[in-house]
């Protein structure tokens, strides 16, 4: 097939790039995300370096900007919002150049699906790192918790799960721009693999006994970013609440509170304590919640253990999200937009692992929690440390209040339940206005409140402890550096190689 005409070609970027957005939270057609790389690679048939990099940003904002439009809500100024959108869909770009270059206007077959599915997830990869700590929202990894290939989630996180994907939309492309036997080939392998996939359950039994856990969905009196001016009146709805469910009751091991749930710290602000004390006396057993923290210059976001009138356990968010929780070169960026003085005090790092003893009564022993506030979610290898540290679930509290009604809420969730087949682990997203719910290490959702935000929920649930590592814990950053270096060394060789046939 010849390269397509421009018109064509852009169309082809645009509509990959939206169509792969459906993938995600709210639709989540999974199916979609190697649909709308397959648009990408046959917008990229036989381009040059140049047109690739202006197909890849057209791709990578088509999808960005629709992906990331909560940002817009959260902040309430466009000029953020595209700034974040922009920055990723540059990654993109830098993916049809490359595409373009190492490929060297080769059809759509052979080694080419190697080397395009090595590029993609090297990049990927790579944005989920840098710059600022990276921003992995939008891998395709993400995009598969409800198809067969979350299951391999397991077996090398959103490296490999995202490896696959690209894999199975270029066998979707050869299929249009090199019809014959072997871009048949190449689709039935990709199929047989996807297919192969969904056998893979991981295990779900418990290893080290059972715990019931509650978890507490408060809600806000306020929606928006000015809920924060409301602590007090949110912890006394959690005290309620809990009252509520004690009174009715409910036997549990454990009750975990959202991000923000004291947001005024219970060990400074004698009122607040009273509040936390009475919820933790009336159910009778550890209280998890998280709050803020502040020096004179900084802030902490913290997650604490309770129980007794004191904090048992103390875990400070370890990566808190640049330009949300802290501006980095702040008087620069101030010149770009003044959202930037929206953050007041910076937060700053917390240097401990987020792993939490708990004292559970009915098993006579302390049980570790993996502990991930809100975006940490996105990054495995906190959580990866956690599990090492000998975590047997895993909890993600979370603040979902300044988000109003977008897509964010849902796209988070999908992390969550990605991370509990990644780990192995049990593991409950706790939100304060949702989504919140319960997963099993297959991924299984055990209790999940409903998609109407901005409302009240609680559920107990027995829940598994495990301790086994999955395949992917065990590797670690191996397939990611693995990754690096081939598509490295196949750009390398693609340089060479040019640089003869310009001699």
């Amino acid at each position: 097939m010849p390269r397509p005409p421009l018109p064509l070609a852009v169309a082809a970027a645009v509509a990959g790039g939206l169509g792969t957005n459906l993938a995600f939270p709210y639709h989540s057609w999974w199916w979609m995300a190697p649909v709308g790389y397959a648009l990408l690679v046959v917008a990229l048939h036989r381009a040059s370096p140049r047109r690739g990099l202006s197909l890849g940003l057209l791709w990578g904002l088509a999808f960005f900007l629709p992906l990331l439009s909560w940002s817009l809500v959260s902040v309430g100024q466009w000029v953020p919002w595209v700034a974040l959108s922009v920055l990723q869909a540059v990654f993109v770009g830098l993916y049809g150049l490359l595409h373009a270059f190492v490929l060297s206007r080769r059809s759509a077959e052979g080694r080419g699906a190697v080397a395009a599915s090595l590029l993609w997830v090297a990049l990927e990869q790579l944005r989920s790192v840098a710059p600022f700590g990276g921003f992995p929202w939008g891998v395709l990894g993400f995009s598969q918790v409800d198809g067969p290939l979350l299951n391999l989630a397991a077996w090398g996180g959103t490296a490999v799960v995202s490896l696959v994907v690209v894999a199975a939309g270029y066998a979707i492309a050869a299929l249009v721009l090199t019809p014959g036997v072997r871009a048949l080939a190449g689709a039935v392998v990709t199929a047989a693999v996807v297919a192969a996939s969904g056998l893979l359950v991981p295990a779900t039994t418990a290893e080290s006994g059972e715990i019931a856990v509650t978890a507490v969905q408060g809600n806000v009196p306020v929606r928006g970013a000015e809920a924060a001016g409301q602590a007090r009146q949110i912890t006394a709805n959690y005290r309620t609440l809990t009252e509520g469910l004690a009174a009715d009751g409910t036997v549990t091991d454990v009750v975990v509170w959202p991000e923000s749930a004291a947001d005024l710290d219970p060990r400074t602000h004698p009122d607040v304590e009273a509040d936390v004390n009475a919820a933790q006396d009336a159910i009778g057993v550890p209280l998890l919640f998280g709050t803020q923290r502040y020096t004179e210059t900084l802030r902490y976001n913290e997650y604490l253990g309770w129980e007794d009138g004191e904090a048992f356990a103390v875990y400070a968010k370890q990566h808190p999200v640049p330009f949300g929780e802290y501006i980095p070169y702040r008087d620069f960026f101030r010149r770009l937009s003044s959202a930037v003085d929206l953050v007041g005090v910076d937060m700053a790092a917390g240097e401990e692992p987020g792993v939490m003893d708990v004292p559970i009564r009915s098993l006579g022993r302390d049980v570790t929690f993996g502990i991930g506030i809100c975006f940490e979610v996105a990054y495995h290898e906190l959580l990866r440390e956690s599990v090492a540290l000998g975590a047997e679930l895993i909890v993600i509290p979370t603040n979902n209040a300044s988000f109003g009604f977008t897509q964010e809420a849902t796209q988070q969730l999908a992390l969550t339940r990605f991370r509990a087949v990644e780990h192995g682990r049990s593991t409950i997203q706790v939100s304060t206005v949702g989504v919140s719910a319960m997963f099993l290490a297959d991924g299984t959702v055990v209790e999940r409140s409903s998609d109407e935000l901005y409302t009240e929920w609680s559920a107990t649930a027995t829940l598994p402890l495990r301790t086994s590592l999955t395949v992917a814990d065990r590797l670690g950053d191996w397939p990611r550096n693995l990754i690096w270096a081939l598509a490295l060394a196949w750009v390398g060789i693609a340089a060479a190689g040019s640089r003869r046939r310009q001699r």
